[in-house]
């Protein structure tokens, strides 16, 4: 829903209804993960993609009817065996798509749910896809860490069961379609429940004002972090220099990296991108990186350098009293073997380093790998 909320949030102001179709489970090699959204709106334009070409017909057609009816459905999409091109996916996959109507009426909280996305504050968004009750089909609450869950889901121990579990997946910037007993019991099926897991953008550090720096945090936005570039040389750590970066700091790298840790400003998803090769600043930096507790310890610390210049750090960081389990967390040298020269070329291996190790990727040409393409997180 994040990437079509602007679309949707302009005709919901305007008073106008809209059908929503949301992928909420995929099977196989389902083209768009859960989450992706596809609006249809009071004109008849569609803005988004569930399946990237495959079902969005099928789809646009089922909005329509839903926003007539006002009942909303859960529908399955896959291969036929009569005719793999009908409304199936000619890539092998199967999503579930449900399908609703919002507006003012539906989803009174839509403002408040797209005030937090802007501001950055997590939220997340759980509705009832499934229940043997249909007047609970659509029924919505609004989780926010601290807070009672806004909204009713059918019962108190719903409510409860479900407020639980979107925390979990708020905390990692999931989505997920939830199962339980058509009380919310934990250990029952019948209820199904999508929650969208809105969390703030995960964050990439990128250490060391340099032009390779520049292309990585121009690859890290566009992937969709929050980039922070640093460098404690204030003649080169310039918006100027790199207007890709959401913010750029003036400092000592180890002392902003303890700084944000000790603010509580970095998570599991969080990635460090350390490409100043020069000790004074990788040393201290990365003693701070690699012993950092589980709870904000990176998903991926990465650092620049020849073959010398990484068998010299991993020197000083023996001698500065890191283990060889701490030392592990090092991808060094940074990136995956591409090949790559240029700055832009060198931004592509790293960006590719982190996907796959969020991915369970093998870096591997598809073309000689059998077995799924997408991969679900590394836990």
């Amino acid at each position: 829903m994040r990437d079509v909320m602007r679309e949707l949030l302009d005709w919901w102001e305007a008073g106008e209804t809209i059908g929503v179709g949301t992928v909420v489970a995929t099977f196989q090699s389902a083209p768009r993960p859960a989450g992706a959204s596809m609006l249809v709106g009071p004109d008849g334009t569609a803005v988004g993609s569930v399946s990237g070409g495959c079902v969005e017909g099928a789809v646009y057609e089922e909005a329509q009817q839903v926003v007539e009816s006002g009942e909303p459905v859960l529908e399955r999409y896959g291969v036929s065996d009569d005719d793999a091109f009908a409304v199936g996916l000619t890539c092998g996959g199967i999503l579930d798509v449900f399908v609703e109507k919002v507006s003012r009426e539906t989803f009174p909280e839509l403002g408040e749910v797209a005030a937090d996305l802007e501001a950055g504050r997590p939220v997340a968004v759980a509705t009832v896809i499934e229940h043997p009750d249909p007047s609970l089909l659509g029924k919505r609450a609004i989780i926010r860490p601290g807070e009672k869950a806004l909204g009713w889901l059918g019962s108190e121990r719903m409510n409860d069961a479900v407020h639980d579990d979107a925390l979990g997946l708020l905390a990692t910037g999931s989505n997920a379609t939830l199962t339980y007993g058509p009380d919310g019991e934990r250990r029952g099926e019948g209820m199904r429940v999508f929650v969208w897991g809105f969390a703030p953008k995960p964050r990439m550090l990128v250490f060391g004002a340099i032009d390779f720096a520049a292309a990585v945090a121009r690859v890290g936005s566009f992937l969709g972090y929050h980039v922070t570039v640093c460098d404690a040389r204030p003649v080169f750590a310039t918006t100027s220099r790199f207007p890709e970066a959401d913010e750029v700091v003036v400092d000592w790298p180890h002392r902003y990296l303890a700084a944000e840790v000790e603010a509580g400003h970095l998570d599991r998803r969080t990635v460090l991108a350390v490409l100043t090769h020069d000790p004074k600043f990788d040393v201290p930096l990365l003693e701070v990186a690699l012993r950092l507790p589980a709870e904000s310890r990176p998903a991926y610390v990465g650092a620049m350098g020849s073959r010398r210049t990484h068998d010299d750090r991993m020197s000083r960081l023996r001698e500065a009293g890191l283990t060889d389990d701490e030392l592990s967390l090092l991808s060094s040298p940074i990136g995956l073997d591409l090949g790559a020269r240029t700055p832009e070329e060198t931004a592509i291996s790293i960006a590719a380093e982190i996907i796959s190790g969020r991915w369970g990727g093998t870096g591997q040409p598809l073309a000689g790998t059998d077995g799924r393409i997408h991969h679900d997180p590394v836990s």
